[in-house]
């Protein structure tokens, strides 16, 4: 049966019940979609074990597992597609850092690549390489390197061919270079997350989806179970899946892709405003946060510091914010899990700065805290 348009909840009912055209159609043609996008930034297929059907077996094997109920739960606010591939992402990261721990891999350079060459945002970065080149202990050849590697495109045989010596004398120095200043540099001060992408909304999802020219794909037909072809579950405790714990009281969603008018997107960010990653790009992308402003209100945005030392040094800045919050008590405020991205902090550690927050009716926080 070929299924021209099916409702979300269509669709989920044919998950359940079996149905492999819809299995077929809708869960793989999904996964392609997302494969596609996270194939272009990490080069999936180039990767051991990190082809298409492994990774979205391992995904329906999770969800089969748990009768598909993540995906019934998704956010009202985002469409089932989108959902769908946010969590493939997870599944994909996940076998990511598998990848990375067996063969090693080259964060920083995806994290470059990233990077629109005409955006704001790429002229911001050059600004912080250049910053780098001006402040730190570098030599006149190491800045050089920088410059010519990082903001002129050079390649490593080329610049080597202008400075009369070897490729492999180039790679090396900037490997160097990198793991001793521009990554420490950049995690202090760009609040970069060199393991993760940006979460995507639906509008970054159909964009990336148009300009991939509508790539055909190609599914080989299923026989038996999908859990007899499906390779063992790597991801079980996925970020993506959460319990409700607080059933009366609404908590932020894990992917916030649009805002009510009175509501106000709160994100972990660093001292400088450098909004380079993570949530505080999706704040400085979508909702108005300012390059440059690190602390406060900023568009439909609400910037709290928690790059700058230990758990003690975010406390004042929570504060502040939930005092805030009181002051204004026409907005709400939907605090995202601040400082458990690249800050490093753990929920448990985290949480316990907003117990006050919890007797503050407009202020929405995360599941669990």
């Amino acid at each position: 049966m070929y299924y021209q348009q099916l409702s979300d909840e269509e669709i989920l009912s044919g998950f359940r019940e079996g149905d492999a055209d819809i299995i077929r159609k809708y869960f793989y043609g999904y996964c392609q979609v997302g494969y596609n996008i996270f194939d272009q930034r990490y080069q999936l297929r180039e990767k051991e074990n990190l082809d298409f059907m492994s990774l979205a077996h391992q995904y329906a094997l999770y969800l089969m597992e748990h009768d598909w109920k993540p995906l019934e739960d998704h956010s009202p606010n985002v469409s089932l597609k989108t959902w769908l591939i946010n969590g493939f992402r997870y599944v994909v990261l996940d076998a990511l850092k598998w990848y990375r721990k067996e063969y090693g891999s080259i964060t920083f350079e995806d994290y470059l690549m990233s990077f629109d060459v005409t955006s704001d945002l790429r002229l911001q970065f050059n600004k912080m390489v250049e910053d780098v080149c001006d402040h730190a202990p570098l030599d006149r050849q190491e800045r050089l390197i920088i410059d010519m590697l990082l903001l002129q495109g050079f390649k490593s045989k080329e610049i080597a061919a202008q400075m009369g010596m070897t490729p492999s004398a180039i790679s090396q120095k900037y490997k160097k270079l990198k793991e001793q200043i521009i990554v420490p540099y950049f995690k202090k001060n760009f609040d970069i997350d060199l393991e993760t992408p940006e979460i995507m909304d639906d509008m970054a999802i159909l964009h990336r989806e148009a300009t991939m020219g509508g790539a055909k794909m190609s599914i080989p037909p299923m026989s038996g179970s999908m859990a007899d072809m499906a390779a063992p579950m790597a991801c079980e405790d996925m970020d993506f899946i959460r319990e409700e714990v607080m059933e009366q009281k609404r908590t932020t969603p894990e992917f916030i892709t649009e805002l009510e008018p009175n509501e106000i997107f709160v994100f972990g960010s660093n001292l400088k405003g450098m909004h380079g990653g993570g949530a505080a790009y999706i704040a400085y992308r979508k909702f108005g946060a300012i390059m440059g402003q690190g602390v406060g209100l900023q568009g439909q945005s609400y910037g709290i510091p928690t790059m700058q030392g230990g758990i003690e040094t975010i406390r004042p800045y929570v504060d502040e914010f939930i005092q805030f919050a009181k002051e204004h008590p026409t907005l709400t405020f939907l605090v995202t899990r601040i400082g458990c991205g690249i800050a490093g902090f753990t929920d448990d550690e985290i949480s316990p700065l907003f117990e006050k927050a919890h007797y503050v009716e407009n202020i929405v926080l995360p599941p669990g805290w």
